[in-house]
């Protein structure tokens, strides 16, 4: 009897052991897969012909690095049991590599905001439509230098590889998968000024909508909003917070929603999940209309400045509102405001 209920055991312990390892590997296997999927198709679908950045490139490496991810991943979970350089791979080096990079995920959303805000502050006033070849290359590497530092200092910190040891030991076979508190603290902060600029200008923002009318220019449909013209500098900030609110709703709001529900529900979300190309795109063009309404005297209303937003509009048109098909202008100072 006793040797029959120690079989038993023996062979729960087997079981528990064989498959749960197998689904962590396959949830993480389909997850990547997603993720990647996602990250290449908004590469594909975003505008062209648009100014390089920073952030671009860090888009760009991200996806290649989700990918490489993917791949490393898939092979070890094909072969499940292999030597490589004299390193033996196993189905736990899939949960150790998600936790490396997920770490590391986790800790660059600060440094990669911080280097995109301060080059669209600096170039966002530039007319050319292309960086000079050495602004490429300080793109590329800063990207370089940026992705080094982060696993860096996951792989170099005592602390940081004591307690993958310690969550990996006591709980094998749950692949404990960390947070990022960074991006916590830059999603609360997106929301917050989007509510409080919302909150300032929303007078403007609803005569703006309500006054908006669709008309044909230079062959194309495009968006005409009437707006008093003045040349007081607190009247221009808030006029120009007003447009570059409407352009980011207009695109982002499905997002911002998104944002204020995890917020409210306390979700958490992986950091290798969080850290995505859709996610960087919504930051970047956060970002752009920051600079866009710091800089606003110094900006130029010329084709080139305006592209440099893969997915936003922030294009405008100024013209005397004394069109043949329109009525007449309430006040002389009117203006039309095509984006």
């Amino acid at each position: 009897m006793a040797a029959l209920l120690c079989e038993n055991c023996s062979g729960q312990y087997h079981y528990t052991q064989v498959t749960q390892p197998l689904e962590i590997s396959c949830m993480l296997l389909l997850v990547m897969l997603g993720k990647v999927f996602l990250d290449f198709f908004m590469l594909q679908v975003k505008q062209k012909n648009v100014k390089v950045s920073f952030m671009g490139y860090f888009c760009v490496s991200l996806a290649l690095l989700d990918f490489t991810l993917l791949l490393s991943i898939s092979f070890i979970f094909c072969l499940e049991d292999f030597a490589l350089w004299g390193v033996r791979f196993t189905k736990y080096h899939i949960c150790l590599l998600t936790q490396i990079v997920s770490l590391t995920y986790g800790i660059l959303h600060f440094p990669v905001y911080l280097v995109a805000g301060l080059d669209y502050y600096m170039t966002i006033a530039q007319t050319s439509h292309f960086p000079k070849r050495g602004q490429r290359l300080l793109y590329v590497f800063a990207v370089v230098v940026i992705w080094i530092s982060g696993f860096f200092c996951i792989l170099k910190v005592p602390a940081v590889y004591e307690e993958l040891e310690i969550q990996n030991r006591f709980s094998p076979y749950q692949c404990p998968l960390y947070t990022s508190v960074q991006s916590y603290s830059v999603s609360c902060a997106v929301v917050l000024l989007v509510g409080t600029a919302l909150a300032a200008c929303w007078r403007e923002a609803v005569a703006m909508l309500l006054s908006v009318r669709v008309v044909s220019f230079a062959s194309q449909p495009v968006l005409m909003f009437c707006l008093s013209n003045s040349s007081s500098s607190t009247c221009l900030k808030r006029q120009v917070l007003t447009r570059l609110l409407v352009c980011f709703l207009g695109t982002w709001a499905p997002f911002v929603l998104l944002q204020i529900i995890i917020l409210f529900l306390g979700a958490r979300i992986p950091a290798y999940v969080e850290m995505n190309v859709p996610w960087l795109y919504f930051i970047n063009s956060f970002l752009i209309a920051v600079a866009y309404w710091c800089r606003c005297h110094d900006v130029e209303l010329t084709e080139e400045m305006w592209s440099t937003d893969p997915f936003v509009s922030w294009k405008f048109c100024f013209m005397p509102f004394n069109n043949e098909n329109t009525e007449p202008a309430d006040k002389p100072g009117t203006v039309i405001v095509i984006c």
